[in-house]
């Protein structure tokens, strides 16, 4: 079991209601990290929606997330 960190960002911020939180996981892989997350917060948006990052480096959802790592999940966003 891994502990890391998960930033959330735009629309996946406001479904969970926080911008980032510590968890403990057992995912093999960051696609798994994320349906975790989607389980726990309702997120409506498919892993082939979104990009991933860890510690701040665009990654591929087959990654094995990395303990102590800061995984972010990022959304589209359009702006004006």
């Amino acid at each position: 079991m891994a502990r890391v960190k998960l930033l959330y960002f735009a629309s996946l911020r406001d479904a969970a209601g926080v911008a980032c939180e510590s968890v403990e996981s057992t995912a093999a892989d960051l696609r798994d990290l994320y349906m975790e997350a989607r389980a726990r917060h309702g997120f409506l948006l498919p892993p082939e929606r979104l990009r991933v990052a860890v510690d701040g480096e665009f990654a591929d959802w087959g990654s094995a997330p990395p303990a102590g790592g800061e995984i972010a999940f990022i959304p589209p966003v359009s702006g004006g």
